[in-house]
């Protein structure tokens, strides 16, 4: 009676909060765990009784009070609830004027600087539409004063914002579930999503400059005389140098106070914090409290660079103890994002006091006051923000229980595998439209519990079945990232149509143009499953700088292709080259594989001669077939890696493998438990169908050679058609 009314209260709250589609999907599962003997065959199961649903989806841990959820209480609030009292504190504001006094000045600026403050505020919020309420209500009109259309300024602003949610720290409720899901540390979620976020903003960043250079946009004009671009550049140089001088003097003596005073390490660090946080604050006191400009009134002069960033230094602070409690200390997510809300409750108490004792304008008793009220509001605000993502994640919930009680995940994976045909492209094909499909109900978090839960065990296996080894982070990186794709993908891009509300324009239109701009986004998820080094997976630093910089290249190629302009409107044949130069760039090794092969296929009866013959270290590919855990006939690649061995046999043998020839055919004979082969997933009796031994092979960054020429050529045939078109207007 207790679960009948709970889950039919759960229901009714999310048809409330979020929506009616949640609401509707999260029925039709219950309705088919209890209908399962009338569904067609391939779906079809024995169905279950009232109790046993009742026992499934309420009591046990399999359903509503399941692993979503409880990230979401453990965790996902405190983080919702740190962004709220960051914004209320007024660091969204901050932001946003840092932004526009950076980038303001140059062509299509306030789209740039849009770009740039929708990043920064995704740094502390996880929500999309949230992005585009907060930072849209300002930059969309400002964008449509220096020339977009009401649809491109929401376009800009929604492909931004939506791109908030991929950006690390703070990557709302999906990334933690990643945690418990993937089985590694938050830190490790934030260091591979980290790349590609930074790429897709920074692609971001360039189309809105050639829309610029595409309508002959120019920013705003500046508030000062810009210096020489020598000195400029030294003083970049110089503080960048003093960041990394404090960011080293800070580790080393946090490292210097923990062994010398243990129990008090906590009080001093602190008490340092406070310190800082006094002279920050000291400082920006002497500066004007930020103002937003108008979005309605004529264009004026944007805010002083130098003034707008001394005047808010201290919103730096709480997301510093964040990074550092989750990337240094290694502090669970919980808990970090504990001290840093504690850190910031502690800032909102005080800094309205301290600034007006600092200012002398009095008011101290006000301040105070103001100070308890914006604590006040912020939790209110984080604990409203918390009720969708929460009922999200229960709701998802009873979708999941139904999937595990019913076991539909294994008859829907058949389903996917019989349309691709069992390549590995077709399925990702199928799995980004499953979750642009289902992007349209439900909620980011909820879309990802459901894809992930059905499909990424698939992409893994087949994958493995077509010898390609995907990383499982990389998989949930995937539908991730098309979970949050929904939010601009028409017709209910609910993100698309938060824009619209603010610019006026068409909220379908703006959706379509987004779509468009996020391409780049689109195009990053199936990158790096066939190219993991993007999301820094067994990389040095150098390598990572490396891909990052190749990539960032291949990125802004890809987005010039897609906007149908270089340096010169694209013909045809340009936009082809550029998106060939960008996927060469992306993917060298695609080509070097045709022009000399990676493997050399060995006779499987001399499976112990190709050991021997294959470096230390290096991995031993086996083709088997056998029979899975359902008995079911079973193909696929295990990877073996090759370690020390006076014989081939020996080598085979540490890696937990031992083989024997019947005719001609040989099988696994044995597999020691917990080694590296039974890792690979080999067992008993499996036949060995191919042996792939790694051949040497030129470098697969020499293809970068021809990609370059290319672009050489491209460069200069649209430097032409500029020369010529600027001599035809001089000479009109």
């Amino acid at each position: 009676m207790v679960a009948v009314i709970g889950l039919m209260l759960l229901l009714e709250a999310t048809r409330r909060a979020l929506g009616p589609a949640l609401m509707i999907v999260a029925s039709v599962f219950l309705v088919y765990t209890v209908l399962g003997p009338n569904m067609p065959s391939i779906i079809a199961h024995k169905g279950n009784s009232l109790s046993e649903i009742v026992n499934h989806q309420w009591i046990t841990t399999e359903g509503v009070f399941g692993i979503a959820l409880g990230v979401s209480t453990s965790f996902v609030f405190l983080f919702v609830l740190f962004g709220s009292l960051l914004d209320r504190a007024g660091a969204g504001n901050y932001f946003i004027q840092v932004a526009f006094s950076l980038m303001g000045h140059m062509k299509g600026g306030p789209a740039k600087a849009a770009v740039v403050s929708s990043a920064m505020t995704g740094l502390i919020s996880g929500s999309s539409i949230a992005n585009v309420v907060t930072t849209g209500t300002f930059t969309i009109p400002l964008m449509k004063k220096v020339g977009f259309s009401s649809e491109k300024a929401g376009a800009v602003e929604v492909a931004s914002s939506v791109n908030g949610q991929i950006m690390p720290p703070v990557m709302g409720a999906a990334a933690f579930l990643m945690v418990e899901y993937v089985g590694i540390p938050y830190f490790d979620v934030v260091k591979h999503a980290f790349l590609p976020a930074v790429i897709s903003y920074i692609a971001l960043v360039y189309i809105v400059h050639l829309e610029a250079l595409k309508a002959g946009m120019e920013g705003l004009p500046r508030a000062y005389t810009p210096k020489p671009i020598v000195q400029r550049l030294i003083g970049i140089a110089f503080a960048i140098a003093v960041i990394c001088a404090l960011s080293f003097a800070v580790y080393y003596g946090m490292g210097w106070i923990r062994p010398a005073f243990p129990q008090s390490a906590g009080y001093i660090i602190f008490g340092f914090l406070s310190l800082v946080y006094v002279g920050l604050l000291y400082v920006s006191s002497k500066e004007e409290p930020l103002e937003l400009d108008d979005p309605n009134a004529p264009v004026t002069k944007l805010p002083l660079p130098g003034p707008t960033i001394r005047s808010g230094l201290h919103f730096i602070l709480p997301v510093v103890v964040l990074v550092w409690a989750l990337m240094v200390d290694r502090l669970s997510p919980g808990l970090s994002a504990f001290w840093a809300t504690a850190y910031m409750v502690f800032i909102l108490l005080t800094q309205r006091p301290l600034m007006a004792l600092m200012r002398g304008r009095g008011g101290l008793g006000t301040a105070i006051k103001q100070g308890g009220a914006d604590l006040i509001d912020g939790l209110e605000t984080g604990a409203r923000n918390m009720i969708g993502i929460g009922i999200a994640t229960a709701t998802a919930g009873i979708i999941v229980g139904a999937v595990s009680q019913t076991g539909v995940g294994s008859a829907l994976a058949d389903v996917v595998e019989v349309l691709s045909g069992g390549n590995i492209l077709a399925i990702l094909f199928l799995t980004a439209i499953l979750s642009l499909i289902l992007g349209m109900g439900l909620p980011t978090t909820a879309n990802y519990i459901v894809v992930s839960a059905l499909l990424a065990p698939v992409i893994v296996t087949l994958g493995q079945q077509n010898g390609l080894i995907v990383p499982l982070i990389a998989v949930h990186l995937f539908v991730f990232y098309f979970g949050i794709m929904a939010d601009v993908t028409p017709p209910v891009g609910l993100a698309s149509f938060a824009a619209a509300a603010v610019s006026g324009g068409d909220p379908i239109k703006t959706g379509v143009i987004a779509f468009f701009y996020s391409l780049r986004t689109a195009a990053l998820p199936f990158l790096f499953i066939f190219n993991t080094e993007l999301l820094l997976i067994d990389v040095t630093w150098g390598q990572g700088v490396f891909v990052f910089i190749i990539a960032t290249i291949a990125m802004l190629l890809f987005a010039a292709a897609t906007q149908g302009w270089f340096l010169a409107k694209n013909r045809f044949y340009e936009t082809v080259a550029l998106l060939l130069i960008a996927f060469t760039l992306f993917r060298p090794g695609f080509w070097m594989d045709m022009v000399s092969a990676p493997y050399s296929e060995e006779n499987p009866t001399e499976i112990a001669a190709a050991a021997m013959a294959t470096p230390l270290g290096e991995d031993l590919r086996l083709r088997v077939s056998g029979l899975n855990d359902l008995g079911d006939p079973i193909e696929f690649v295990a990877v073996v890696p090759i370690t020390e061995g006076a014989t081939g046999e020996e080598r085979l043998e540490n890696a937990g493998l031992l083989f024997r020839d019947e005719g001609g055919i040989l099988f696994i004979d044995d597999v020691t438990y917990g080694s590296a082969a039974e890792t690979a997933g080999l067992g008993w009796d499996q036949e060995v169908l191919r042996v792939l031994r790694p051949v040497s092979q030129p470098s697969k960054y020499l293809m970068f050679l021809p990609a370059l020429l290319l672009l050489a050529l491209v460069v200069f045939v649209q430097r032409g058609r500029n020369a010529r078109i600027t001599r035809r207007t001089a000479a009109a």
